[in-house]
């Protein structure tokens, strides 16, 4: 069986048949681009495999350890794998998310509402 993803915004839950995923946004003040890519986990979490952001700027400066690669400065987050994540969807922002499924993409959060969750979908949930 293939792995699935769940996304839950504006009351719907849409249902991707994929293991891994990029999330992308603009830093609403430096007006930066930042992207990460996530990979489901054998157990079913979300796990960080690589962040990447266009440049850098007050408050967001690379980590140590990233490298500038083709205008990027690219890393290896060190963070624990989650059971889903949660994104704001404030509307104050100027933009949502953007979230890909290899060459499939969707626009989150754009508007205020209720948060976003990206999770492992479960049986009851497809």
């Amino acid at each position: 069986m293939s792995a699935t993803l769940c996304v839950a915004s504006a009351g719907t839950v849409a249902v991707h048949v994929a293991a891994a995923f990029t999330l992308a946004w603009t830093h609403s003040v430096e007006r930066t681009r930042w992207e990460e890519d996530w990979r489901l986990t054998g157990d079913g979490r979300l796990a960080i495999v690589e962040a990447r952001v266009k440049g850098s700027g007050a408050g967001m400066e690379p980590p140590d350890g990233a490298v500038l690669r083709d205008g990027w400065w690219t890393y290896a987050p060190s963070l624990a794998p989650r059971d889903r994540l949660v994104l704001a969807a404030s509307g104050a922002t100027g933009g949502g998310w953007t979230i890909c499924f290899g060459a499939d993409c969707a626009e989150l959060g754009g508007d205020a509402g209720a948060p976003v969750e990206i999770r492992a979908c479960t049986a009851d949930a497809r």
